[in-house]
């Protein structure tokens, strides 16, 4: 199971992978605990700008395999995570203007495992994601980007409008999956890109898309007035790889 491989329980197991630096996609503590090995635990948390989310008792039992989580639980990554400059620096050594793929605030597993492998075929150099609200990378991702992991490298920011203004200094342009946005056919998708996608129901963040330079629209002729996250992803990635192509 998922949580029995990526689940580190107790206090002493989980101050070491801290310390060790393994990536930890998010820690559960117990609420209001204010004993010292856990504020020594929130203290290397804190330095390594990993989630704390803070839970009753009863959750974190209903969350351990082990029923010893001492009040903390963390649960790791199933890979290591890049840097955004790993990224730029794989399409550099391409030869290729960078093709980026964020994701704002995804939190199904399934969506981001399914994005990972779809940004592998279309020769996507790499995936940003965010550290809050979002799933990470976790065993269903592991599983469901079916190897894709192991080429297409995933990295994980604070802050995603700040990251794009960073990356629209390095000569990137982005472009975010809206409905109201112009159809992607009559956009211009070459070049250095970064292509934003949102979750579903609440799409890309008001700030993520005002960060963007265009908004795309996918043709649409059904009765249901949305697609689900990857396979917009799949759509819209597919006509920046055509286009690419040329």
């Amino acid at each position: 199971m998922e949580q029995e491989t990526f689940m580190i329980e107790g206090r002493h197991a989980v101050l070491e992978a801290l310390r060790a630096g393994r990536p930890i996609d998010k820690l559960y503590v117990l609420d209001g605990c204010q004993d010292g090995p856990v504020l020594t635990i929130k203290r290397e948390a804190k330095k390594r700008d990993a989630f704390v989310k803070y839970v009753t008792k009863e959750r974190l039992d209903q969350l351990s395999q082990t029923g010893k989580h001492q009040g903390v639980i963390a649960c790791a990554a199933a890979y290591a995570y890049a840097e955004v400059e790993d990224i730029l620096r794989i399409a550099a050594d391409k030869g290729e203007p960078p093709f980026l793929i964020l994701l704002d605030n995804i939190e199904d597993p399934y969506n981001l495992g399914a994005v990972i492998r779809t940004a592998n075929l279309v020769g996507a150099h790499g995936v940003i994601i965010p550290k809050n609200r979002a799933v990470g990378l976790t065993a269903a991702v592991a599983r469901t980007s079916a190897g894709a992991l192991n080429y297409t490298p995933v990295a994980r920011v604070t802050n995603l409008a700040r990251t794009i203004a960073d990356l629209k200094k390095e000569g990137l342009w982005f472009v975010c999956a809206d409905m109201n946005g112009t159809v992607m056919y009559d956009l211009d998708l070459k070049g250095p890109v970064g292509l934003v996608i949102g979750s579903e129901g609440e799409g890309v963040g008001r700030l993520i898309r005002e960060a963007c330079d265009f908004t795309a629209a996918i043709p649409m002729r059904g009765n249901i007035d949305s697609l689900n996250a990857s396979v917009a992803a799949g759509v819209m990635a597919y006509e920046i790889l055509r286009q690419r192509m040329g």
